[in-house]
């Protein structure tokens, strides 16, 4: 099995792309508080209708990390990956204003086609007696900027998510993710060094404070479940009624990052987002949503499938490629290879 451990030689590259990225949680923080939630004219490459606050959210991230020595970087709200060349920072500084995604494409060094092939293989695998020889630009990362947007007019919790891999985006090469949480208090979770580790920010002294580390139980109470009922098929009809004959409690918000937050802040439970009749890949993307937190929940002590097979160790064929998958602690994710 291929580890995901972060060594001593790059863990400095990744605490520096933690910490820009927390400088940008906190002005993301500042604009939900005030900006006014509509609709753009424009939808993502997933063809999901954008907020203009969904733009907002993948500027300011994307500027953060252009600014940085890495390779480069895909989001959620664009159609390819974009590279970190000399004038990458001067593109996203210019085009900060801009609402429209697709002419934002078309002024970044975006990459498409067979090149962008060489980005997602699993050929290039980072191995332990490689991994020390990683630098800043040796490293990708892929995020949603702003998880759950359309929960805001109900002034939900929603979420950031990042995962930093080296070299492409196989998931064996994922070195380290995070997200932030914002709701009533805003949160961050780390994934890295074996380790996911949780922390508050304090806005009266303007500093990150260390919680916790996360370990998830043998066993949980919490049953989180996505996706249209009337589309499920009837395996995972009666793997979610076998969670509630045992007195597992329904919590779903339909956010996937509070969704998930709450199992690992409670100590286990189950969340699924089932292959469905209407989306027969899923939903949740793999490089943005659904590699990161697999890393957190592992890391954790607990398990992330796609039914059958350990997430980390698929494959990824298209930026914006989309998997079943079920994230919790050890009973529930065996339970569910017996039943899918």
């Amino acid at each position: 099995m291929q580890s995901n451990v972060c060594s001593t030689s790059i863990t400095e590259s990744v605490s520096q792309i933690i910490e820009a990225l927390k400088q940008g949680a906190l002005q993301l923080a500042r604009l939900l508080e005030t900006r006014e939630i509509q609709y753009s004219s424009h939808a993502n490459a997933s063809g999901d209708n954008q907020l203009q606050i969904d733009i907002a959210a993948d500027n300011l991230f994307g500027k953060i990390l252009s600014s940085l020595s890495i390779k480069g970087f895909a989001s959620e709200e664009r159609e390819g990956v974009v590279l970190c060349d000399m004038t990458c920072f001067q593109k996203f500084d210019s085009n900060l204003q801009s609402d429209d995604s697709l002419q934002r494409d078309k002024q970044d060094n975006i990459l498409q086609g067979a090149l962008l092939q060489e980005l997602l293989s699993s050929n290039v695998l980072i191995q332990s007696s490689t991994i020390y020889t990683l630098t800043m630009q040796d490293l990708l990362v892929a995020f949603d900027p702003l998880d759950g947007s359309s929960l805001m007019d109900s002034n939900l919790s929603i979420g950031s998510i990042f995962g930093i891999y080296a070299h492409t985006f196989a998931p064996q090469n994922l070195i380290a993710s995070l997200y932030f949480l914002y709701g009533p208090r805003l949160e961050l979770v780390v994934a890295k060094d074996s380790q996911s580790l949780h922390y508050l920010y304090n806005p009266s002294t303007g500093t990150w404070h260390f919680i916790q580390e996360l370990k998830l139980q043998q066993k949980g109470k919490i049953n989180a479940t996505g996706g249209t009922q009337k589309y499920w098929d009837i395996k995972h009809f009666e793997l979610v009624q076998s969670f509630f004959r045992e007195g597992y409690r329904l919590r779903y918000s339909g956010g996937m990052v509070p969704d998930l937050h709450q199992i690992l802040c409670k100590g286990g439970g189950i969340f699924s987002y089932p292959a469905t009749s209407d989306s027969p890949t899923g939903k949740l993307r793999k490089l943005f949503e659904v590699y990161p937190f697999a890393l957190i929940f592992e890391y954790a002590g607990g398990g992330a499938i796609d039914g059958k097979t350990r997430l980390l160790d698929g494959d990824v064929k298209s930026i914006h490629e989309s998997t079943p998958c079920f994230f919790g602690s050890h009973e529930e994710i065996q339970r569910v290879r017996e039943f899918v």
